[in-house]
């Protein structure tokens, strides 16, 4: 693992994990590439900012759940393949019920680039302490449609509140929000801000090398230019396996 990365854990100690791309519940309906354990990682900087919300939201009666925080780039492209094969549709009445899978790309839904691969987003909840229960967020995690918006409105007060109460705590700790999803944020002073990383999660266990290589482009084109399909090749330092791109992928929910 990159020495700026943290395994979010060891940072924030109290925090609770659901790590949903690891397991078989999210909207491909199976474990994704590059989710080789259920952990969390983060930069440094962002963990740190991370504990600072946790530390005065448990002083209110809450704790974080995560649902995801670094994505490998790998993770992105099987997310990609995942909307084009039109036929899987499994996951289609938990996730996108509204929502004809052709349209995926065009409604942005799913994109080839991921801020999540910068090591500096995170996609979260709040549970309530006394009775262990998230609270009620007016929508899941995940859900493709405009519940998802965080000022959405045709929701109950409470939720509205809930939501509040997440979106004002991270923006006070440095987290910008996506005005398509509740559940995301990104450091505002992200300490990477123009690359996208690759290492497995497994790599905290034990250090990895691998090089990457897009299929039929260079790692430094324009941003316009499709950056889809990636092979692991000769092992060398793990420090090479990183896309140098715009930082203008910060829209991307996935």
């Amino acid at each position: 693992m990159p020495e700026d990365f943290v395994l979010l854990s060891e940072v924030v100690p109290d925090i609770i994990l659901e790590i949903r791309y690891y397991s078989t519940y999210n909207f491909v309906g199976a474990r994704v590439d590059g989710y080789e354990a259920p952990v969390a990682i983060m930069t440094k900087k962002a963990a740190s900012a991370l504990k600072e919300v946790s530390d005065e939201l448990k002083a209110r009666g809450y704790c974080l759940k995560v649902f995801d925080a670094y994505r490998p780039q790998k993770a992105v492209s099987h997310f990609v393949r995942w909307a084009e094969d039109l036929d899987d549709v499994k996951m289609k009445p938990s996730f996108y019920p509204d929502v004809d899978k052709s349209r995926l790309f065009e409604l942005g839904y799913i994109m080839e680039l991921s801020g999540h691969s910068r090591g500096s987003t995170v996609d979260l909840t709040l549970v309530e302490i006394a009775t262990g229960k998230e609270l009620d967020m007016g929508g899941p995690f995940d859900w493709f449609g405009e519940l998802s918006h965080p000022d959405y409105q045709n929701i109950t007060d409470a939720q509205k509140a809930n939501r509040t109460i997440l979106r004002d705590a991270m923006l006070r700790h440095g987290f910008n929000p996506l005005e398509s999803e509740w559940w995301h944020f990104t450091l505002a002073e992200e300490p990477i801000p123009r690359h996208l990383f690759q290492f497995p999660d497994k790599a905290l266990l034990k250090a990895r090398s691998g090089y990457l290589r897009p299929a039929g482009f260079l790692l430094a084109l324009p941003f316009e230019v499709e950056v889809r399909h990636f092979a692991l090749l000769e092992p060398v330092p793990l420090e090479a396996v990183a896309v140098d791109v715009d930082s203008r992928i910060d829209g991307s929910p996935h």
